[in-house]
């Protein structure tokens, strides 16, 4: 039994579940329809693959040795998740204006991806994932304490970086999932302005301390 491999599967399990950007903008697209939820969660998947791709390659070694370079995709993850954030609170603002009816066939639902929004929603999740500059300085710090001595640093870095992609399609999915389960309470007009307010409010403080904070490492 691999004891290092089942202590990293518990360590990046409370990692990949820890609220961020990644979980706000999933619950966000989820209360605007499941399937723009479950596909907000594939993109960020599919955005720890990206992280993935570059530990393997040690890329991700030059990325935050580098402070000009990272700084650069601190500050565009940063500007894409600040975005999102006014985006939100722009919508919020909507509502309460509106004073929370929506005539039309969505009433009820966050703003979000529309019902043909799908692919917008992947690239949200997408986007929201990759361009965090935190992955790559947690892919560093964490991976190579779990690559026990003898073996072989790229395949072991390989298999641990799976593990938080695999994790992250479980977990993603799940609170998409649990989150439209829930849509009959957190749609209502009330719950909703709430949600989109703080969402954005969250989402806004995030992109602000990415954009004008120091170098993470």
């Amino acid at each position: 039994m691999d004891a290092q491999l089942i202590a990293f599967v518990g360590v990046a399990a409370g990692m990949v579940a820890l609220p961020g950007a990644d979980f706000t903008v999933v619950v966000r697209n989820a209360l605007a329809s499941r399937a723009a939820g479950v596909a907000t969660a594939l993109g960020v998947a599919g955005g720890l693959l990206v992280h993935t791709a570059l530990a393997v390659a040690g890329l991700a070694a030059v990325l935050v040795t580098v402070p000009a370079l990272f700084r650069t995709v601190q500050f565009l993850g940063g500007a894409y998740v600040l975005h999102l954030g006014i985006s939100a609170l722009h919508a919020a603002r909507r509502r309460t204006t509106d004073g929370g009816s929506d005539p039309g066939p969505d009433a009820g639902r966050v703003g979000g991806p529309s019902v043909t929004g799908y692919g917008r929603a992947l690239r949200q999740g997408f986007l929201t994932n990759a361009l965090n500059p935190k992955a790559p300085v947690l892919f560093l710090s964490l991976l190579p304490q779990f690559v026990p001595d003898g073996q072989p640093p790229v395949s072991r870095t390989l298999l641990l970086a799976t593990v938080v992609v695999l994790l992250a399609l479980i977990w993603f999915p799940a609170v998409a999932l649990l989150v439209d389960r829930l849509g009959r309470w957190l749609r209502r007009p009330r719950a909703a302005r709430a949600i989109e307010g703080g969402s954005g409010a969250a989402l806004t403080a995030l992109g602000l301390v990415l954009v004008t904070g120091p170098l993470l490492h």
